[in-house]
């Protein structure tokens, strides 16, 4: 059975509705094992242990959550080489733009190799319907891609 991985930080509401959307959608491919977990209890075992990656976080100042930079520090060079081409997305729940935030998440996951398989998505300010439905649509796309062996 296929794992997927979804990490995220959030110190308020936004970034975990997303991140309980993105896990409605993946919950709803049976044959795929949907692992959630926050960025200070994930590790390098819980990535190599996945055949997909989903990330998720606030914008703060500009950037990724410090706990996101955290994980992503503590897994790369332990899964360095070991997860080149496993599929990955973004989610972002941001209160400028989320410019800053995707665009250091995507520097630090390019060296990994990682293929991204959706564009980030983005809850400006406050949560819109349709940016629940594209997270929700997200988990359930990476799922059944994984299970269907796309990915």
């Amino acid at each position: 059975m296929k794992c997927l991985l979804i990490v995220y930080h959030t110190g308020g509401v936004k970034t975990a509705r997303m991140a309980e959307a993105v896990e409605r959608g993946a919950r709803s491919e049976a044959n795929v094992n949907v692992v959630v977990k926050r960025c200070a209890e994930a590790g390098p075992e819980d990535l190599l242990a996945a055949d997909g990656l989903i990330l998720g976080t606030p914008e703060n100042f500009g950037y990724m959550s410090g706990m996101m930079k955290d994980f992503l520090e503590r897994v790369f060079y332990a899964c360095e080489g070991k997860v080149n081409g496993r599929p990955w997305a973004l989610f972002v729940g941001a209160g400028q733009d989320g410019s800053g935030a995707v665009t250091s998440v995507e520097r630090i996951v390019a060296g990994l190799r990682l293929n991204k398989i959706h564009d980030p998505i983005i809850g400006l300010k406050d949560l819109t319907p349709e940016v629940l439905a594209n997270c929700e649509e997200l988990g359930a796309a990476m799922a059944a891609g994984l299970a269907m062996g796309v990915y």
